[in-house]
């Protein structure tokens, strides 16, 4: 976006009678695209630009258009008109990425290279030195509020324990950024991407913003114990920090396992007996009926998780969240979110838009009539 404005491909422009701002010509930004070497081709150019509209970073000025056209019309980014979805994770993301760019700014910076059962971990710290840096420098009043801060930080996968077994505490276990925020990322990057977890969970995706359940009496989290085998591997340069990584990968020393709870590790078999289309659910006399479900999200989500696409269903709901208490049941297939009518969309732009929606989620659902 930057980029684009310095080149004045962004800027006001006149289309019958009126004037739109801060806006660019769709054919000119795949051409600029070519010839910036960000995509091969036109065909590239479009689709990485239906990815950045699918994830609500750019549209159509007047919204008349939910597809990016290689054409004469008019797009703008959200950043520039206001409406860029700022959600409670968002903000977490960016609160994230201060923090990081302050701690690798300074000279003697508690991240470092660590080694930990001898294993080399990148940008790590101890919680207790996090807790002291932030009260420190003004991000926290208190040891609590630090010990919030770092949790939400990691429940929404922008930290997390070196091995994947702690929550967040004021103690000497070893904590790592696990995103490097000064990684450039190409738009081509975005469709390397071979399914719609890797899109969410990893974290060379320039869309890695997701948010993890850690439950307190869960047993993916040990209980507090101090670790005597942290050691510091060397005093290096902050930009050289990640040629200690020892393999390929420029994020980890190890896979991160600890996004959801082990049974959903894989992609989870279906739960509909048949598949069921968009013809078969709107057709008259169809055995369906239409449910209207207020879901206030708590601290931790809605309670429940939607797969397939067009129509997309109800694959799991959580007994005790949300979801459940306001009539979600498993099966049921997903009509509209907030009032948008959704049953063409998949599971992937359905999970954004509640995402980024309010907390307050209302939901139509079509439900077999038994």
């Amino acid at each position: 976006r930057l980029r684009l404005h310095d080149g004045k491909l962004i800027k006001d422009r006149r289309y019958h009678l009126r004037t739109y701002p801060n806006c660019f010509v769709a054919k000119e930004l795949t051409d600029w695209l070519i010839d910036h070497k960000e995509a091969p081709d036109r065909e590239t150019g479009i689709r990485l630009m239906q990815k950045l509209m699918d994830h609500y970073i750019i549209h159509h000025v007047c919204d008349e258009h939910s597809d990016y056209k290689d054409a004469k019309l008019l797009y703008r980014f959200r950043k520039d008109d206001g409406t860029f979805p700022l959600s409670k994770d968002v903000k977490v993301f960016m609160r994230g990425q201060s923090l990081y760019e302050k701690l690798v700014s300074v000279e003697e910076s508690i991240l470092k290279v660590r080694e930990e059962n001898s294993v080399k971990y990148q940008r790590t710290f101890l919680g207790c030195e996090m807790i002291d840096w932030l009260i420190q420098e003004g991000e926290a009043e208190n040891r609590k509020e630090a010990v919030e801060l770092g949790r939400a930080l990691l429940e929404h996968g922008i930290i997390q324990h070196v091995s994947n077994r702690h929550h967040f505490f004021d103690s000497d276990i070893l904590y790592q950024f696990w995103i490097n925020f000064r990684r450039r990322c190409r738009l081509t990057e975005l469709l390397n991407e071979n399914s719609s977890r890797a899109l969410s969970e990893s974290p060379d995706s320039p869309f890695c913003l997701r948010k993890l359940n850690p439950d307190p009496g869960n047993t993916s989290f040990l209980s507090v114990q101090t670790n005597k085998e942290i050691k510091i591997v060397s005093a290096v340069r902050r930009s050289s920090i990640t040629s200690l990584a020892g393999n390929s990968n420029p994020y980890f020393s190890t896979t991160p396992t600890l996004v959801f709870p082990p049974v959903a590790e894989c992609n989870p078999k279906s739960v509909l007996k048949r598949p069921v289309t968009n013809e078969e659910l709107l057709s008259p006399g169809a055995p369906y009926i239409k449910k209207t479900l207020t879901i206030v999200g708590d601290a931790v989500g809605w309670g429940f998780v939607v797969r397939g696409g067009r129509p997309c269903h109800i694959q799991a709901v959580d007994p005790g969240g949300p979801a459940a208490a306001a009539g979600m049941k498993v099966c049921q297939f997903v009509f509209s979110v907030n009032g948008m009518y959704v049953l063409h969309l998949d599971y992937q732009t359905i999970s954004s838009l509640i995402m980024t929606g309010p907390r307050t989620l209302m939901m139509e659902v079509m439900e077999a009539i038994e």
